[in-house]
């Protein structure tokens, strides 16, 4: 549906940034593959990272076309027919080639990117990467260069006769609510839940 798409880096850049899970397609000798990860953005790049000997960061790095895709969900919207039952969502996808993070500096720029995505404030807390960690981690990154968001807000859209069924029709929001947070079990005894874990939000 046309009308449902945005092409703005502002409407794409508040998805990306709300996302907290993407998708990652790509094929390898004709097998398709969908891999979830976390991601970060640091402007007009998507960062994707992982272990040195994942597969499918290897694999990217060699230059193949990958699909990565972010999608929020808002609600579930129940017609007056089947047929025109929907979801309300936000979705963002991306085309493109990634290429291997090899720069020190640009490697530990995205690191705490992918850090401040989860929470932000974090990365000033906790200890930095050690050598062989960075050796072990692989960072990729994927321009913003072909890029689109489709969006559905809104009640049901049912045919002009079904308004008059006696059937309820609306919409069911669904959000992401954070609890409190649990403590693990071996924190030092003392140490109070900083605030940006108590007051979580998106």
């Amino acid at each position: 549906m046309p009308d449902r798409g945005a092409y703005d880096s502002e409407t794409v850049f508040k998805i990306l940034d709300e996302g907290l899970i993407c998708h990652v397609g790509f094929s390898v000798d004709g097998q398709p593959y969908v891999i979830p990860t976390g991601f970060a953005r640091v402007e007009n790049t998507l960062y994707i990272h992982g272990s040195a000997a994942s597969r499918m960061l290897r694999t990217l790095a060699e230059g193949v076309q990958v699909c990565v895709t972010v999608t929020l969900l808002d609600g579930l919207v129940l017609a007056r027919s089947a047929f025109h039952h929907s979801m309300n969502y936000r979705s963002v996808v991306m085309l493109g080639r990634a290429t291997l993070v090899s720069d020190a500096a640009e490697k530990i720029k995205a690191l705490e990117a992918f850090t401040e995505h989860i929470v932000r404030g974090r990365w000033n807390d906790v200890r930095l990467p050690t050598e062989a960690e960075l050796k072990a981690t692989t960072v990729l990154a994927l321009p913003l260069a072909e890029v689109s968001a489709k969006i559905r807000t809104g009640p049901p859209k049912d045919d002009a006769e079904d308004y008059d069924l006696p059937i309820w029709a609306g919409v069911v929001p669904l959000t992401i609510t954070p609890a409190a947070p649990i403590a693990d079990p071996r924190l030092k005894v003392g140490l109070e839940t900083p605030a940006y874990a108590k007051k979580y939000s998106r």
